[in-house]
């Protein structure tokens, strides 16, 4: 039996993504490429903007017309989308099962009863507010440790899920109603699971959570929150680096900074989503702090840990966002100085108290031009001050030869091929190298620099 997998969305997506390719290989089935050669297709989806669940609906046409020829094909949805659509999602004729992103732990077992011609299956949250059950938590718990590694990941890195949900309610936001409320994972398990990634060769450990500096849990009577969480991460022998993303501006406190700036096994990188420069959106979209507030931190930030790199977030047309409002971004961009910013065009996403009490009165091609403009002085910004890390050495690790070849015909090495790799401030580093350098660390001298790319020599 095989199957194939297609994911959309954020690296939660990914790593489950992941889990539910381990799982299945230790079921039996093989990983394919092709649906058409396949017995089984999983999509994992994501809701968080209109286009990625109007690809997965384009993609269950596709599929639709191959089931004509392959009748005994079984499709099933999971993540997101699946959460929030539920039944409507289990009504589309190419589909057989709907799993939600708090029972992939189920999927395999729910697959092999579709493959032996049992009824479709819906399986997700009745209430996805509630907090989840003892049993279904031991059983996801059990889930992520058995299944962490995958041939196909990165070499020598590993995500592990530090929390799972989120108690934010950003009124554009659908994540809170399609992955629950916020919990954290218990530091011990998460330690373990580190330990055993470890063993298998990782030396990069990247944490998540929605908002993983809210991280919070107290275990034999001792509190832990983040910085106590790095701590105990970066303690494992034979770990290397330890990265965390997502954070939440107000969450981010002085020990979490200080763990940064004292421990040299923590990455000096932090993704730090501001959404808009405007007060007036900032609190439209109910995120908890004004704009002074949030470049304040940044500067705190640069102070705790000189050479920390900020990446950010930015939704452009939001509900009521002005010519002056989109203004106020574009100066919170070039004063923050991002090493890199994730910039979106609004969409509103079905349930959220956007989508239900405010109008979305900007115009698509309005849209389209402050998308375009902010990402090209986010781009001028990332040129400029890549720039100046010309002739620095920098510790990467290597994640294997590039996939499409970049624009560096300096020098050309034909005994060797074009890598990619990252350093702990998460800057791409291309180089030409041996093949057997990836998963290993390797210091390249930098020696040329784009927007979104260093170049540099072995």
């Amino acid at each position: 039996m095989k199957f194939v997998l297609k994911s959309f969305g954020c690296q939660m997506n990914k790593l489950d993504s992941a889990l539910v390719t381990s799982a299945m290989k230790q079921a039996g089935f093989e990983v394919s490429d092709s649906p058409v050669e396949s017995d089984v297709v999983i999509i994992n989806t994501c809701s968080v903007r209109q286009h990625a669940e109007e690809r997965v609906l384009s993609h269950l046409g596709h599929l639709k017309h191959i089931r004509k020829s392959r009748p005994g094909l079984v499709v099933a949805v999971m993540g997101c989308m699946a959460q929030r659509m539920g039944e409507e999602l289990l009504a589309n004729e190419a589909v057989d099962i709907v799993c939600g992103p708090g029972q992939i732990d189920k999927l395999p077992e729910l697959i092999q009863q579709r493959l032996e011609k049992k009824a479709k299956h819906l399986a997700v949250a009745e209430k996805i507010r509630a907090k989840v059950e003892e049993s279904e938590a031991q059983g996801l718990e059990e889930f992520e440790v058995a299944n962490d590694l995958t041939e196909d990941q990165l070499p020598g890195q590993a995500y592990v899920r530090a929390m799972r949900g989120c108690n934010k309610f950003c009124t554009y936001c659908v994540v809170p109603y399609v992955r629950g409320p916020e919990a954290s994972r218990p530091p011990e398990s998460i330690i373990s699971q580190i330990k055993h990634l470890r063993d298998q060769g990782i030396k990069l450990v990247t944490l998540l959570g929605q908002t993983i500096d809210s991280y919070s849990y107290t275990e034999n009577g001792k509190k832990w929150g983040l910085a106590e969480l790095l701590e105990g991460a970066s303690a494992v022998e034979g770990i290397e680096w330890v990265r965390f993303i997502t954070s939440y501006p107000t969450d981010l406190d002085d020990s979490i900074l200080a763990a940064m700036a004292g421990n040299p096994k923590v990455c000096k990188y932090l993704h730090l989503p501001a959404q808009s420069g405007s007060d007036k959106i900032l609190k439209a979209m109910n995120r908890t702090y004004t704009s002074g507030q949030y470049l304040e931190l940044l500067t705190k930030a640069r102070e705790m840990v000189p050479g920390i790199a900020i990446a950010g977030d930015f939704i452009v047309g939001f509900c009521g966002e002005s010519d002056e409002d989109f203004e106020a971004t574009v100066s919170l961009v070039q004063k923050a100085r991002y090493k890199s910013c994730y910039i979106f065009k609004y969409s509103p996403r079905p349930g959220t108290t956007a989508e239900k009490r405010l109008e979305d009165d900007v115009p698509e091609d309005v849209k389209k031009a402050r998308n375009t403009r902010l990402l090209e002085v986010q781009s001028l910004i990332s040129e400029e001050d890549n720039g100046r890390l010309v002739g620095r050495r920098m510790r990467v690790l290597v994640e294997g030869p590039s996939k499409k070849a970049h624009l560096d015909k300096s020098s050309q090495d034909v005994d060797h091929k074009q890598l990619i790799s990252r350093t702990g401030e998460d800057y791409i580093v291309v180089f030409n190298g041996p093949a057997q350098l990836a998963g290993q660390f390797a210091q390249v001298k930098i020696t040329k620099a784009s927007a979104l790319t260093l170049f540099g020599e072995l």
